[in-house]
């Protein structure tokens, strides 16, 4: 495991490193629409080399990333769904789109905190229209800023000697919070519902 962590390392200071925060914004942004390199392949050197501004660059992954989700949103909006029609057929898309309408948000912040690729999610969410655009910037929100800036505190503070760990524990950590975002997301749709259905008190009538 060391072994391939140095390695990634290396080929991060060659080709990523020289960028600074600049590149690490572009490759945060790029990485949510089509870019197959992780944000945390430059984030995590960034950190350890520079680790007073650990969260500044935590900070801009997130930011970045997420703004590259709605640019993957609103390409798979105007250009995938003739594509994918053709694909999968008519009705198959319509059970897709059904589904992603009541599951989409929820599965766009898991996406957005764990190793699945986070680009297929943002970009998809357009192809089928996904309504809650506003549930889907905030899940993005929060799951880039539950995975990049605790990984960036930690560096800051332990630097290369918690990287094994870091990368040998990861997809524990992802379930672990994404167990907590499906307990966050479930009761912020269980209070919305309530509030939806709560019956308005009745319009006071004016004295004459």
């Amino acid at each position: 495991m060391n072994g391939i962590v140095e390695e990634l390392l290396r080929l991060a200071e060659v080709y990523f490193l020289p960028w600074g925060p600049a590149g690490l914004f572009v490759v945060s942004f790029i990485e949510a629409i089509f870019f197959p390199v992780p944000p945390d392949v430059l984030l995590i050197p960034l950190v350890i080399l520079d680790p007073k501004n650990g969260l500044l660059y935590g900070v801009i992954a997130t930011v970045s990333s997420v703004a590259g989700a709605v640019v993957g949103y609103y390409v798979g909006l105007k250009g995938g769904r003739p594509a994918l029609r053709r694909l999968i057929g008519e009705s198959s898309l319509n059970r897709v789109d059904s589904f992603y309408q009541r599951y989409g948000v929820m599965a766009v912040g898991l996406a957005a905190l764990t190793p699945i690729p986070f680009k297929v999610f943002t970009v998809t969410a357009g192809i089928f229209r996904l309504r809650d655009l506003r549930g889907f910037i905030v899940a993005s929100l929060i799951g880039r800023a539950a995975r990049f800036i605790p990984e960036a505190a930690l560096l800051m503070i332990y630097g290369r000697a918690i990287l094994d760990y870091l990368v040998s524990q990861f997809e524990l950590f992802t379930i672990l919070l994404g167990a907590i975002f499906i307990a966050v997301y479930g009761l912020y749709r269980y209070f919305s519902r309530r509030r939806v259905r709560a019956p308005r008190p009745p319009p006071q009538q004016l004295l004459p």
